[in-house]
């Protein structure tokens, strides 16, 4: 594909044998609720806490109404563990189409799906789609300085600490969030890929 030619991502929905994403709406609003816990929220630059019905569907729409962004429900129907419901949510967002990038972020699932194969399984179909059908050639992640285990799973994903945003978002306390950034590029993803395959087992 011609780095020259800007990408052209559309909603779309994506599935394995563990995950399905497809485009967030407001039909998935009750599972959400049920999904959330205290943590989910806890490192995001959220405005407002997100602990009734109204507040997930309100989430829903600010999620929906950002630009240069999909966003997406994660729906489980992973082996031995399957609830066919929404239990997260992820998205492909700062989508920069001429320069052939984009972030995979605003990423939570439920505690009870946290260190299975739900979150190596979304990941590889998202960076599947990013890298083999839109035809990036970078894909960022990013997470608060804070978060340790979040950023040793990006780390295990294969991609590269590229270094910290000193202050780079105003926490909803007023903290002044420092973020680490990591990124895969093209010439990384055959490695990345086979390592979320073995994972994963697809």
């Amino acid at each position: 594909m011609n780095p020259a030619t800007p990408m052209n991502p559309v909603p779309v929905t994506l599935s394995n044998e563990f995950v399905t994403l497809e485009p967030l709406a407001l039909a998935h609003a009750t599972d959400l609720l049920a999904a959330l816990d205290d943590r989910v929220f806890a490192f995001m630059p959220m405005r407002a806490a997100v602990r009734t019905l109204d507040d997930v569907e309100q989430y829903i729409q600010s999620q929906n109404k950002r630009p240069n962004a999909i966003t997406f429900a994660v729906i489980d129907h992973s082996k031995g563990g399957a609830t066919g419901k929404a239990i997260g949510s992820t998205s492909h967002m700062n989508i920069r189409a001429e320069h052939r990038g984009l972030e995979i972020g605003s990423t939570w699932i439920s505690a009870s799906s946290r260190g299975t194969k739900i979150n190596p399984s979304m990941k590889y179909l998202m960076l599947e789609h990013a890298f083999d059908e839109l035809g990036a050639i970078r894909v960022e992640l990013k997470t608060d300085a804070r978060n340790a285990q979040s950023r040793a799973a990006i780390l295990k994903l294969g991609a590269q600490f590229e270094g910290i945003m000193r202050q780079h978002m105003v926490m909803p306390d007023g903290y002044l969030r420092d973020t680490a950034m990591f990124s895969i590029t093209d010439s990384d993803w055959a490695s990345v890929r086979d390592s979320l395959i073995a994972r994963i087992g697809v």
